[in-house]
């Protein structure tokens, strides 16, 4: 299974009756990919919504992140991290499991490994890592012998992360962009602005097409209303023009807005 253009992002997602409806709606309204993480403490709920929803498993995307401060990234605690959130989910596998944050007792030479392992053994499908600095992003393909299928990094309008959308493109891989939207901060950018005015499209629609326009680029935006979840499954349908991409590309503001958890490689 490929990886859906858009998916629904449930970072800070964590009143239980409100995620698993957001799940639910989300994949109703006709997402297929939902991304969450044992960081996030909403594993379970997005499990039931998952479940709620009338859509077959198989053709539900779901993925998690293992976290160093929740079980560790030693061979042995990945295995136990991947399992706990496998029983938290309520699922069988997972299509695509994460590296976090590269911190902590992250090391690749034993992280890697076990997510092969995991693979053998039919627990997830798919190895993605997040947060990663296209040389972390190598050091972790040379120590898999399964194909890194994404990463997962803060992508937006005001964070274009061109090295590595151009690294992933090279090597093959899925962008993740998470936080797609700059924490609402794009809503009133001028050039995104202006653009949405030309196409009758929102600001938010307006960010995330501009990400979907990049080759091996997704998205998981953020969204509790139907109206919003809606909202952003619409952008998949908007077509820029190239004046209109070249207009983003050229904003020069750059500004981050999730923090780096001691991660400053992000910013070389």
């Amino acid at each position: 299974m490929s990886l859906p253009a858009i998916g629904l992002g449930t970072w800070q997602n964590t009143d239980y009756d409100t995620c698993v409806e957001t799940v639910r709606t989300a994949l109703e309204e006709g997402y297929r990919h939902i991304d969450t993480a044992q960081y996030y403490g909403n594993e379970e709920a997005v499990g039931e919504g998952v479940v709620a929803a009338d859509v077959p498993r198989e053709e539900v995307f779901v993925g998690s992140k293992v976290h160093a401060e929740m079980f560790g990234l030693a061979y042995d605690e990945v295995i136990e991290g991947l399992e706990v959130t496998l029983d938290r989910l309520g699922l069988e596998y997972l299509d695509l499991l994460y590296v976090h944050w590269p911190v902590g007792n992250y090391d690749a030479s034993e992280t890697m490994p076990a997510f092969d392992e995991l693979v053998d053994r039919g627990l997830i499908k798919h190895v993605g890592v997040c947060n990663f600095s296209t040389e972390l992003l190598e050091e972790a393909i040379d120590y898999l012998e399964s194909p890194l299928f994404a990463h997962q990094v803060e992508t937006h309008p005001l964070l274009q992360q061109d090295d590595l959308v151009a690294h992933a493109q090279e090597r093959g891989y899925n962008h993740v962009a998470y936080s797609p939207l700059a924490r609402g901060n794009v809503f009133d950018l001028p050039e995104v602005v202006a653009i949405a005015d030309k196409h009758d499209a929102s600001p938010p629609q307006v960010s995330l097409a501009w990400l979907l326009a990049r080759d091996n680029v997704s998205v998981i935006p953020k969204a509790t209303s139907e109206a919003h979840i809606r909202d952003n499954l619409e952008a998949v349908d908007l077509e820029l023009d190239s004046k209109d991409i070249e207009r983003i590309q050229n904003i020069e503001r750059t500004e981050r807005y999730i923090e780096r958890d001691g991660a400053p490689w992000l910013d070389e």
